[in-house]
């Protein structure tokens, strides 16, 4: 099989590459990205001769489609912003596939996936993807459920990339519509900074305050969990502490909005200048602490007994003693690798469905927990009485 990497010049879709290179047999990987001279660069970077590079545009649909249909599968790490536009060639193009962000739009193209007998899977990275399978883990232990918690600490700089840059822009803008809780069979609207609540991550992290944030797992968690009667369920969370405290007092100063303002005669969007700004600057590019934290928590009957069954991971340190995983690759690889191990569970023809369909219906998490742990990222669980 052959398989194409959009966006992968990016510093997670690149990470994914690489996870395939070095896990897969597929016979050919190609980077496809937009900016050449990086795309080469990772490309060299892999040293493999299964390897190449081609130029995509995505937003020319026509010239995308005709290169994607050489493809048998596609793994896009391209920003939220572009999903519709990519996942619409993949659908035409008639390629398996799976993205990062998973906020919606792909699943309009359900028929056309099923018509090419393809399966694609919208949001498999950390959160959503690996928080997906902790939870489906969980709940399928239980008779019933009464909350599922999901939380994560994703701890890198705030602006080292483009669709980072992005994502933390979105997550925090009040009128972004997908920041909804599920509560009592009914999603509610809720604003930047609801409902915090402490969560205590493995070290080095520890405690911190988190937040409702805008993540697919709350609508894909209410379908999947539908049958168990859940009644609550609350996706959060956080970065380091100085860029919550950042995008906190822009917040509370109407920054988030992106409003437009006048600048020497000039017009633009408060919130494009100061990502552009975080993007330059070295306190945009920098961070105290790397890595990534899930924490999962799910309330229930089990076994016919009432019980709180908390699931998390760790990863190797930052701190340079394991080869690959430091500084910023600690939190890149974890993002990047979840999304490889989806697109070999779906070449191997260990998806569950057809079409554009949710993680929980498309993967077995003890597939996913056993690839990840051939990679250094390991799962741990508690089970106590619930109070």
């Amino acid at each position: 099989m052959k398989v194409l990497c959009l966006g992968g010049a990016g510093k997670i879709c690149r990470e994914s590459t690489l996870d395939l290179v070095q896990y897969s047999d597929f016979e050919k990987i190609t980077v496809g990205d937009f900016n050449e001279e990086a795309g080469r660069e990772v490309a060299a970077w892999l040293n493999d001769p299964r390897v190449d590079f081609k130029k995509i545009n995505i937003r020319d649909k026509e010239a995308t489609v005709k290169i994607l249909k050489e493809y048998d599968l596609v793994i896009d790490g391209t920003t939220i912003s572009l999903n519709d536009q990519s996942t619409a060639c993949i659908a035409e193009a008639g390629c398996h596939g799976l993205n990062l962000n998973g906020f919606g739009a792909e699943y309009k193209y359900d028929e056309l996936f099923k018509k090419h007998n393809r399966t694609f899977v919208p949001g498999f990275g950390m959160t959503p993807g690996t928080t997906n399978m902790m939870a489906k883990y969980i709940a399928d232990q239980m008779e019933s459920v009464d909350s599922v918690r999901v939380s994560h600490g994703a701890y890198r700089p705030i602006a080292f990339s483009a669709s980072i840059t992005e994502t933390t822009t979105s997550e925090y803008d009040p009128l972004f519509p997908g920041r909804i809780v599920f509560e009592n069979g009914k999603f509610i609207q809720v604003p930047p900074f609801a409902r915090p609540r402490e969560i205590k991550l493995p070290e080095p992290y520890g405690p911190n305050p988190q937040y409702i944030i805008p993540h697919s797992e709350t609508v894909t968690l209410a379908k999947y969990l539908a049958n168990k009667n859940v009644k609550l369920i609350e996706v959060r969370g956080t970065w380091p502490p100085k860029n919550m405290s950042l995008i906190k007092a822009l917040y509370e100063w109407g920054f988030m909005t992106n409003p437009k303002v006048k600048i020497n005669g000039a017009e633009l969007n408060i919130m494009d200048a100061v990502g552009a700004y975080l993007m330059q600057a070295p306190e945009g590019k920098v961070t105290e602490l790397y890595g990534y934290a899930l924490h999962v928590e799910v309330v229930g009957t089990q076994k016919g007994k009432k019980v709180k069954h908390t699931m998390w991971h760790t990863h190797p340190t930052s701190d340079g003693s394991v080869k690959d995983w430091e500084n910023l690759r600690a939190y890149t690889r974890c993002v990047g690798i979840p999304m490889s191990v989806g697109a070999m569970l779906i070449a191997s023809g260990k998806a569950g469905t057809v079409g554009a369909t949710i993680p929980e219906y498309a993967f077995n998490p003890v597939d996913v927990f056993s690839e990840l742990a051939k990679r250094q990222i390991l799962m741990h669980e508690e089970v106590v009485p619930a109070e």
